[in-house]
């Protein structure tokens, strides 16, 4: 593809998959405008541009608009070819998308469940948690041996880092919040390994978003759960 003309994204600034996106890009050194979405009255161009789910983040390039976080991410390192987010041969980039799925379909539940829920819900949705997150754990390891670099393929980090490392301050919201051990150096020490090498770039620094925002978000967001469940 030529290099495209113009690009923008879509967002709302405390959405985790939008700040996946925005990594992506500015990993890619791709010079973007943003547009922040008010998700209470969302503007008739998103609505536009997404119009089956209506939803951020939703990435517009020469004016053909891509939705949903990981289309998005896969979208982007095709069009934009260094640095590549996936390993070079076939059943690499295979197993990559599967450990992406996973983590989309087996983290995220998990960790909204925390969220909601107290006592033995709690205590049952952590366990889940960290279940899940050591068997992560040993699937990259097994399928992506330690190589050369600190990032889980290598010298630059990938798309299983993006998505991995960018959940994290999230992660540490959830645990001060509901007062749980999630995902420590000592339950998953290669993986937490991976993690810190992402969150340490001066570029993811300056992109997440910062913690003290995340944890209001958090906190909000599970007052406002427990308070429906009482109802």
């Amino acid at each position: 593809m030529g290099e495209a003309k113009q690009v923008k994204l879509y967002g709302f600034s405390l959405s985790p998959y939008c700040t996946l996106v925005h990594l992506a890009l500015k990993l890619k050194g791709v010079a973007y405008e943003y547009v922040e979405e008010d998700l209470t009255n969302k503007s008739a161009t998103l609505l536009q541009l997404n119009p089956v789910h209506q939803k951020v983040p939703v990435l517009v390039v020469d004016g053909k608009p891509v939705a949903e976080s990981r289309v998005i991410l896969e979208y982007i390192d095709e069009t934009w070819a260094e640095p590549s987010f996936l390993p070079s041969d076939p059943y690499s980039r295979a197993r990559v998308r599967f450990w992406v799925d996973f983590f989309y379909q087996r983290m995220v539940p998990p960790s909204y469940a925390i969220i909601r829920s107290q006592g033995e819900e709690l205590e049952k949705a952590t366990k889940e948690f960290i279940e899940v997150l050591r068997i992560l754990e040993k699937g990259i390891m097994e399928d992506f041996p330690r190589k050369k670099g600190p990032f889980i393929h290598g010298s630059s980090p990938g798309l299983l880092d993006i998505i991995v490392g960018a959940g994290n301050p999230g992660t540490k919201a959830i645990e001060e919040v509901a007062d749980v051990k999630l995902f420590t150096e000592e339950m998953t020490p290669q993986l937490y390994s991976y993690v810190h090498a992402f969150l340490s770039l001066d570029l993811v620094k300056n992109t997440v978003v910062p913690y003290d925002q995340v944890l209001e978000a958090i906190k909000e967001r599970r007052m406002m759960a427990l308070s429906s469940s009482k109802e």
